[in-house]
């Protein structure tokens, strides 16, 4: 379409916009946009309604729209530090009028308010018009008994306003079996939430994964005993054959769906833009992806393979701006499967290009806060993400073996551009070097990319250090 009466085709909008969509608005969260051509695209590039990709659950044949909404990244009301429920009610609306079916929360999202948000919002549609997720987050040993897993259950239906969860996980397993038959054996939880399905107050049980391959596969090998109906799972097109490279100890995608699909178990798909850094590619690599489809989001790649496989029921994103939600809105109304060219061009050249950036594998999923000293261990790694990704990264090492290049024009606007930035997105006093090692983000938390918090801490604080003992 071309423009006509002072409006523009998406064509058009992404143009303007550069890489395009969900990352270029992602770079101005929080931000009201004064930007014309991104006012343009709220207004006029609208997804299609009764065009959403749907999957057939194998269990009781109901159709789960491929897009499912994440609760777990909510709308705030700007300097407020409150989640903004009219906004959160808007998006709901917007995005069950476009077919959305399927909402993912847990009692430990969003400082503990998500499932109540979610709830308020929910609660003004018809029961039978959506499927609620949850799950017994009991990471804290409090919620570990009997007695408080059970609280946990039973506080989220209270929370949500339902009387039955269509889906039931046990949230993130992987660490090891002890963990796991402490959290839901030993204490007769199992036994209960089985019995809770066989009352109908559960529908569908399951779990997430995050973790050591050996437990993923001592798991399903109980499926004959507590009969999985589903399986949550990390996939995207660097974790389908790198997720060990990018972490060592974690599992491929492509090992756990197919082993998902002998069972006959569907897949409930999480992170896939691997908290979002797929969405924000180095430059060289989505100057490719945008050759090949220019009215596209580098975004919609990774909807697009995430939701490609048939034996994926829904493919969850933390859509915390309307932007976001359109433009997944866009990818599944309806899907375009990837041809297996695009796979085999996501799956080996630019996932290898990809895991040459060596870049902090953090999906920013906030598991780790808060710490207890005030640092903020997401928005420090996102940081030094960004700059890794976009070749801002200054390297100290080499301007002190070779002080002639402190000179280098080059190195002083990196070193300039990372402090600066870092003052701008962090507070100083939540920066890396107020980090006293404590442990308690590794050992009281649990971080599904089993990353080395404190380490890393020890090691940006040391970067930083470097960094301020060169003058301009």
């Amino acid at each position: 379409m071309e423009k006509k009466n002072n409006t523009i085709n998406r064509r058009s909008f992404l143009k303007m916009l550069g890489v395009g969509g969900a990352a270029a608005v992602a770079a101005c969260a929080g931000k009201k946009s004064t930007d014309a051509a991104q006012d343009d695209y709220k207004n006029q590039v609208e997804p299609p309604v009764g065009q959403m990709t749907y999957r057939t659950d194998p269990k009781t044949g109901e159709r789960v729209s491929l897009l499912g909404y994440g609760m777990m990244r909510l709308p705030e009301i700007e300097g407020g530090g409150e989640y903004d429920q009219e906004m959160i009610n808007r998006q709901i609306d917007y995005a069950i009028e476009h077919g959305v079916n399927y909402f993912d929360t847990s009692p430990v999202y969003c400082k503990g308010e998500s499932e109540r948000c979610t709830g308020i919002a929910l609660k003004r549609h018809p029961r039978d018009s959506y499927y609620v997720a949850t799950k017994l987050s009991n990471f804290d040993p409090r919620f570990q008994s009997a007695e408080g897993a059970k609280k946990m259950y039973h506080d989220s239906m209270s929370e949500m306003q339902v009387d039955y969860i269509d889906y039931y996980l046990l949230h993130a397993i992987g660490g090891s079996m002890e963990e796991f038959n402490r959290r839901y054996v030993d204490n007769g939880i199992m036994d209960f939430l089985m019995a809770e399905r066989e009352a109908g107050r559960i529908r569908h049980l399951g779990f997430s994964f995050h973790g050591r391959q050996e437990v993923f596969d001592e798991v399903l090998t109980l499926h004959d005993k507590y009969h999985w109906d589903f399986v949550q799972i990390e996939l995207n097109w660097l974790d389908w054959n790198y997720a060990n490279e990018i972490n060592q100890g974690n599992v491929d995608a492509s090992y756990l769906y197919a082993e998902l699909q002998k069972l006959g178990i569907p897949a409930v798909i999480m992170e896939p833009l691997l908290g979002g850094r797929l969405a924000k590619l180095p430059q060289y690599v989505a100057n490719e992806l945008k050759r090949r489809d220019p009215e596209k989001t580098i975004a919609s790649w990774a909807f697009r393979y995430a939701g490609t496989p048939e034996g994926v029921l829904t493919v969850l994103s933390g859509m915390t701006f309307m932007e976001h939600l359109k433009d997944n809105l866009l990818t599944y109304c309806p899907l375009k499967p990837l041809t297996e060219e695009e796979q085999q061009f996501l799956d080996t050249k630019t996932a290898h290009q990809m895991m040459e950036e060596e870049t902090i594998p953090c999906n920013a999923c906030q598991y780790c806060m808060p710490c207890p000293y005030g640092i903020d261990i997401p928005t420090i790694f996102t940081h030094y993400n960004k700059l890794k990704i976009e070749g801002f990264l200054p390297d100290p090492t080499a301007a002190e073996s070779d002080p002639q290049s402190q000179a280098d024009p080059q190195y002083r606007e990196k070193r300039r551009r990372y402090l600066v930035s870092l003052d701008r997105v962090v507070p100083r006093e939540r920066q890396p070097d107020h980090c006293i090692q404590c442990g308690r983000c590794i050992h009281e938390k649990h971080c599904p990319q089993q990353i080395n918090i404190p380490s890393e801490m020890n090691r940006l604080s040391t970067l930083i250090e470097q960094l301020k003992r060169h003058p301009e």
